[in-house]
C-alpha cells in the first residue's frame, strides 16, 4: 500500500479546495488591504479596526533609568528590570518568563491578573526605583489617552473571557496591591507590534548599512513598519492622518496598530472554513488562520486528513494519521526541515518504504507554506505603499520583523521576501529594508515606559 507520487494531482487537489497560491492576484490582494486600511482610518466598516496608540515613535531615551518591562506573548509572558545606560542603550537584568495565564486552561480575569502580578513581583523586589512599567500585549486593545488599553479580545487561544473590556494597566495595578506590592507610576500599554516598530527605529540603520556609516547630507531616518509573524500576525506603521478620532499631524505622526490578522481574506477555501469552525474563535482572524505559528500546524494537518480520506496519499498508519488529534507547528517544522531523517512524532507515520506519501505530504506543506508567505507579504507590501507619500526616496521604510514563523517555518521568510519584493516593483520600484530585531516586545515595552 503506498501513494505515486503525483505533483498534477496534489497542485489540482490545493486547487479544488482553494488553497493554492497560483489561484491569487498579488498586486489585487494589496490593494484590498489598502482599501481595508483607508476604510478603518476612516471609521467606516473594514475588517481592520486600526488602532490608534496614542504613541509617538521615539528613537532615544535618556540614560539612566530603570523600567519594568512586561511583555505578553502568544505562549509566554515576560517580566525584566531594563536598565538604560550611558548611552541610552537597554540592558535587561533578573528576566522571569512564565507560561501567558490562560493557555494552560480558563483562568477569570482575577486570576488572569494576578498570575502577571505574581511574574512581575521578583523582578520589582531587585530594582530600589522602577520610573515606569511598560507593558506589551500583543491582543487587540482600544488605546486610552493614559496610556492604558481596554482589551477587544483574545487570540492564539488564550482562555480568559472574563478579561475582555477590562483596562489591562488598572487590572495588574489592583492585582499587585493585592499582593502587597503599591506602584503608583506610570504603565504603559503598547501591542507588540508598537513594540517592534520602537526597537526597529533605533536598531535598523536608515540606509540599510552600517549604522556607524558617515550621514553627509543629514537626512533624518525613514518610517518604520512593525511586523509580528510568529504565534500571531500583525502589523503597525506611523499615520499622519486618522480621520475618525480628528488626528492629522505630519510632523508627528502616531503609531497605528492595523490588527492584519483580522483581515477578512475572499480567497478562503471550504477546508480553510471547516477548519476555522473548529478553532475557539470561529469568524474571526482569518489572515493570521492562514499564516501564523499558532494555526499553521493544526490547518495543514486538517488539510492532509482531507488528501488521505480523498485517497491521494495513502500510506500504512492512515487510520492512525486520521485519529491524530492535533499537530503543534513546531513538530510540523521539524518534520519539514529534515523529512528525509524519519525521526520524530510526524515522521513515525510514514514507513521506510512510503517515500512517495512523504513527499506528498512535503508538497502539500510547501503549498500552504507558500499560500501564508504571499498572504504575508501581501499585508506588508500595502503599509509600505500608504507610507509612500512621505518618505524620502533616499530613506527606505524599515520594516522591523518578529517572531519565530518568520525566523525559523521552513520557508518561510525566503518565500516572504521573494513575494514581497514582486510587489513592491511590479508597478515601480519602492525602497525598503527587512529586517529582524532582537527582543523587540520586551525592548520596545522598555522605551515606551522610558
Amino acid at each position: 500500500m503506498g501513494s505515486c507520487f503525483n505533483p498534477r494531482e496534489l497542485s489540482d487537489f490545493a486547487r479544488y479546495y482553494g488553497f493554492h497560491y497560483d489561484s491569487l492576484e498579488p498586486v489585487s490582494l494589496v490593494k484590498e488591504v489598502l482599501i481595508d486600511m483607508e476604510r478603518g482610518l476612516a471609521g467606516l466598516s473594514s475588517s481592520l479596526p486600526m488602532i490608534p496608540s496614542y504613541i509617538t515613535p521615539v528613537s532615544k531615551v535618556l540614560p539612566g533609568k530603570t523600567v519594568l518591562a512586561l511583555d505578553a506573548g502568544g505562549t509566554n509572558l515576560r517580566a525584566s528590570r531594563v536598565h538604560f545606560d550611558g548611552e541610552g542603550k537597554a540592558v535587561a537584568e533578573g528576566t522571569v518568563k512564565q507560561p501567558m495565564p490562560g493557555t494552560k486552561g480558563r483562568v477569570n480575569a482575577g486570576q488572569f491578573f494576578d498570575m502577571i502580578a505574581e511574574t512581575a513581583l521578583p523582578v520589582l523586589a531587585g530594582a530600589s526605583n522602577i520610573e515606569g512599567i511598560g507593558f506589551t500585549f500583543s491582543y487587540p486593545m482600544e488605546m486610552q489617552t493614559n496610556a492604558d488599553g481596554i482589551l477587544l479580545a483574545f487570540s492564539k487561544e488564550v482562555d480568559a473571557p472574563d478579561v475582555v473590556g477590562k483596562a489591562i494597566g488598572a487590572g495588574l495595578r489592583e492585582a499587585l496591591a493585592r499582593k502587597g506590592y503599591v506602584y503608583d507610576g506610570p504603565i504603559v500599554l503598547l501591542n507588540d507590534t508598537v513594540a517592534t516598530l520602537l526597537s526597529g527605529i533605533a536598531s535598523i540603520p536608515v540606509d540599510g548599512g552600517d549604522a556607524s556609516a558617515k550621514n553627509a547630507y543629514g537626512v533624518t531616518g525613514g518610517p518604520v513598519i512593525g511586523f509580528i509573524l510568529g504565534t500571531g500576525f500583525n502589523t503597525a506603521y506611523p499615520e499622519t492622518s486618522i480621520p475618525k478620532i480628528g488626528f492629522e499631524s505630519k510632523d508627528a505622526p502616531q503609531i497605528v496598530v492595523c490588527e492584519t490578522g483580522t483581515f477578512n481574506l475572499r480567497y478562503r477555501g471550504p477546508l480553510d472554513r471547516e477548519f476555522d469552525n473548529s478553532t475557539k474563535n470561529p469568524g474571526t482572524y482569518a489572515l493570521e488562520k492562514a499564516t501564523s505559528g499558532a494555526y499553521l500546524g493544526p490547518l495543514t494537518l486538517h488539510i492532509l486528513k482531507q488528501a488521505v480520506k480523498d485517497n491521494l496519499i495513502r500510506f500504512k498508519k492512515s487510520a492512525e494519521f486520521l485519529a491524530l488529534p492535533q499537530l503543534e507547528t513546531r513538530i510540523l517544522n521539524e518534520f519539514s526541515r529534515a523529512p528525509l531523517a524519519g525521526e520524530g512524532p510526524f515522521a513515525s507515520f510514514f514507513g521506510l518504504d512510503e517515500g512517495d506519501a512523504l513527499a506528498a505530504v512535503q508538497y502539500l506543506v510547501s503549498i500552504i507554506t507558500e499560500r501564508g508567505a504571499l498572504f504575508s507579504a501581501a499585508v506588508v507590501a500595502a503599509t509600505v505603499e500608504r507610507m509612500q507619500a512621505y518618505c524620502e526616496p533616499y530613506a527606505p521604510v524599515r520594516i522591523a520583523v518578529e517572531g519565530t514563523t518568520y525566523m525559523i517555518y521552513k520557508g518561510m521568510r525566503r518565500s516572504l521576501e521573494a513575494w514581497l519584493h514582486t510587489m513592491l516593483v511590479k508597478e515601480k520600484p519602492r525602497p525598503y529594508v527587512i529586517a529582524p530585531v532582537e527582543q523587540a516586545s520586551l525592548f520596545g515595552a522598555a522605551v515606551a515606559a522610558s
